[in-house]
């Protein structure tokens, strides 16, 4: 078992961890900037280090800094959580050369995943189901990229290749605007993920967002969680998430997990990821892996009774799955709603300090989140606050007991999006499940266009 771990991340995910180490009796690192002096696990940490100033990049994103704080305080491992370096390849690299175990998979898996082109690549050569496209990067040549964008069929999307989180990527509808829209995106990309490689996939009209659960542990073997739908969504951003996904039945959850735990096999895979796929028509399409634990696997946790991080922590240790695949067993609905520190109108983060705080109770509630009455929301990092889950016997029972919680919820001094949450709930398309990606966004701008404020 691991003795000492670095908690390489901050808000409600590093709490999440540091819950997770201490349930195992490892003795835990808070790594802060200066702005985070006063989070919560930052607190209840066995030690903390401030690894500097308030911007990310000199903070969260300061490699040397951090395995500087894995030094001085004799750390085993490091543990990324999610965002900042928790998929950056070279920094997982540099954590095995200094003599760290990295939690989560090899900096080979993460670049090869990393990659959209060469994740593609091997998803279809360990055959996951993967959308129709180029194959490979594009060229500069306009002609071969126009006879490509006919063989797959228009409206095609361009992708970056080192993309994620909804950036790097265009539309294309007709010929006349894919030279322009391949220039453009190649500049974007160059500029955010320093790497102008796109390539083009056909580009599907309604999907909904499906993602699978996976955990391996590097040693031969691996196993599935189910699916998640996260299909409500804001401009590629996720809002709501819910297990089981609407209308998938047991057939489809277990053929399409068992081709994602052959991927894991194939690619040697380590630690917990999500295949993520866009769901069409019945059929599934592989978009992209995330190398890391997910914002939203708590429902997955809430139907399995599965501690991922926990499990996380184990495979780090060097140990085998404890699980089978035949030991996981689904029961129930979970939903998940994100608390952001935003306006529920213009979206705007609204950070400042929070006045008064009564988080959610009751049967089936479970809330993740690191605020409290009088702490101060830095404008410098992401704008989610916390993540309010339930579960319920069914569907309906999961959506009844949100709209009760959230109707709890009370978070003075900062606005926030719980009336969008609430909105959601109640929508009628929400509640019969099944709704396509540009639902949200569709639903908002109606209610924009009927002058319908939230906040």
């Amino acid at each position: 078992m691991l003795d000492k771990v670095v908690i390489a991340n901050r808000g409600e995910i590093a709490l999440r961890v540091l819950r997770a180490c201490h349930t195992l009796g490892i003795k835990t690192v808070a790594v802060h900037s200066t702005v985070d002096r006063n989070l919560k696990h930052v607190g209840m940490a066995d030690e903390s280090v401030c690894i500097g100033p308030a911007p990310a990049s000199e903070s969260y994103l300061n490699v040397p800094a951090i395995i500087a704080a894995a030094e001085v305080t004799d750390a085993q491992a490091i543990h990324p959580g999610y965002g900042f370096l928790s998929e950056n390849a070279d920094f997982a690299e540099r954590c095995e050369k200094s003599g760290f175990i990295f939690i989560g998979p090899t900096a080979n898996v993460i670049r090869l995943m990393g990659d959209k082109v060469e994740a593609i690549k091997a998803m279809k050569a360990a055959g996951v189901p993967c959308v129709p496209g180029s194959g490979g990067p594009l060229g500069d040549d306009p002609v071969e990229n126009g006879r490509i964008a006919r063989d797959i069929g228009y409206p095609i999307i361009i992708k970056a290749a080192g993309g994620g989180g909804g950036r790097g990527m265009r539309v294309v509808h007709t010929e006349a605007h894919l030279h322009n829209a391949i220039t453009m995106t190649k500049s974007e990309a160059k500029a955010a993920f320093s790497n102008d490689m796109v390539y083009m996939e056909k580009f599907l009209e309604n999907p909904r967002h499906v993602e699978i659960q996976v955990l391996a542990d590097g040693q031969g073997n691996a196993i599935h969680l189910g699916e998640r739908d996260c299909s409500m969504q804001r401009r590629h951003q996720k809002v709501v998430e819910e297990a089981p996904a609407p209308g998938i039945s047991a057939e489809q959850r277990a053929e399409i997990g068992q081709v994602c735990v052959e991927a894991c096999l194939r690619i040697g895979y380590r630690g917990a990821g999500t295949f993520e796929f866009l769901y069409e028509n019945g059929r599934f399409y592989f978009i992209e892996m995330n190398t890391r634990i997910q914002v939203e696997h708590p429902v997955t946790e809430l139907i399995t009774g599965v501690d991922l991080v926990r499990e996380q922590l184990l495979i780090a240790s060097g140990e085998k799955l404890s699980l089978r695949q035949e030991d996981v067993t689904f029961t129930g609905h979970a939903v998940e709603c994100r608390i952001n520190a935003e306006d529920p109108d213009t979206f705007m983060p609204s950070p400042g300090t929070v006045k008064r705080f009564l988080g959610a109770g009751g049967p089936g509630v479970r809330l993740d989140t690191h605020i409290y009455d009088g702490y101060r929301i830095p404008p410098n990092y992401d704008s989610m606050i916390g993540k309010l889950i339930v579960h319920g016997r069914d569907r309906a029972t999961a959506i009844a007991r949100m709209r009760l919680a959230l109707a709890e919820m009370v978070i003075d001094g900062v606005k926030t999006n719980i009336p969008l949450q609430q909105r959601i709930m109640s929508d009628v398309g929400f509640q019969a499940g099944g709704q396509n990606i540009h639902y949200l966004e569709k639903r908002i701008a109606e209610q924009k266009e009927k002058g319908i404020a939230l906040g």
